[in-house]
C-alpha cells in the first residue's frame, strides 16, 4: 500500500490520492471509510467523494448499506486503471530516486577529492541505503552503520554490514562519519564529538 504523506515538494496529487485509495481496497475490500480516511490523510467526506467519483467512472462497485455490512470492489477497469497508473507512479518514483542518488553520488565525491576512503553511516535509514547505492560510484568503502536506535543494533543493514552502537565507533576507527539523517543533525554531530576521536571527520549530507 502507498500512503500518502504530508511534503513541501512532493504533496500528493488528486491522482496519487485516488491510486493510494485504490490500492488499499485492492488489498482489503472490507476495508472501513474511516480506516482508508486515515490511511489516506483525508476526511471521511473526501474519501467519499473520490469513491462515489470512482464508482460513476465504474472503476469501483460498492455493496452492503452500513458501516458494517460495505464493502468495495474493483472491476476489470478498474483493475486495468490500477496497474496502468501504478506502473506511471512507480516510473516517476524511479526517476526522483536516480535523481537523489546522482546528487549524493556528487557530494561523496567531494568527500573522496579531501582523501576520505572509509566510511561510517550514522543512521540505518532509508536515506542510508540511498547514499549506500551512491558509495557504489566512488572509491568510498563503508566500513560500519551505526544508529542510536537499540531495536536497529545488531540487525543487517543491506550491505550485509551489522548495525552497531553509536559508542562503537571509536573502535571502528573510519576516516570520517557521515550523517544520513536529515532530522537532529546537530545533536548526532554533539553526540559523534563525544564518542569518536578528534581525527574522525563529521560529514552532513546537508551539505550537499
Amino acid at each position: 500500500m502507498i500512503e500518502p504523506y504530508n511534503a513541501k515538494y512532493l504533496s500528493p496529487s488528486k491522482e496519487f490520492r485516488r491510486l493510494s485509495l485504490l490500492l488499499q481496497i485492492k488489498e482489503n475490500s472490507n476495508i472501513s471509510q474511516h480506516t482508508l480516511a486515515d490511511r489516506s490523510h483525508l476526511s471521511s467526506s473526501m474519501v467519499n467523494v473520490y469513491i462515489r467519483e470512482m464508482t460513476e467512472e465504474e472503476l469501483l462497485t460498492v455493496s452492503g448499506n452500513s458501516n458494517r455490512t460495505i464493502s468495495y470492489h474493483l472491476t476489470e477497469k478498474g483493475n486495468k486503471y490500477l496497474y496502468k497508473h501504478f506502473l506511471a507512479f512507480s516510473a516517476e518514483t524511479v526517476q526522483i530516486y536516480a535523481s537523489v542518488k546522482r546528487e549524493i553520488t556528487r557530494l561523496l565525491k567531494q568527500f573522496e577529492s579531501r582523501g576520505i576512503r572509509t566510511l561510517v553511516l550514522y543512521g540505518a535509514s532509508d536515506t542510508a541505503e540511498i547514499v549506500n547505492a551512491a558509495i557504489q560510484q566512488t572509491r568510498l568503502v563503508v566500513i560500519g552503520v551505526i544508529d542510536s536506535d537499540p531495536a536497529k543494533q545488531g540487525q543487517l543493514f543491506n550491505n550485509g554490514t551489522i548495525i552497531q552502537s553509536p559508542e562503537n565507533l571509536s573502535h571502528i576507527a573510519p576516516d570520517a562519519v557521515l550523517i544520513t539523517s536529515f532530522a537532529r543533525q546537530n545533536e548526532i554531530h554533539e553526540n559523534i564529538e563525544k564518542l569518536g576521536s578528534p581525527d574522525i571527520k563529521i560529514l552532513k549530507l546537508a551539505n550537499i
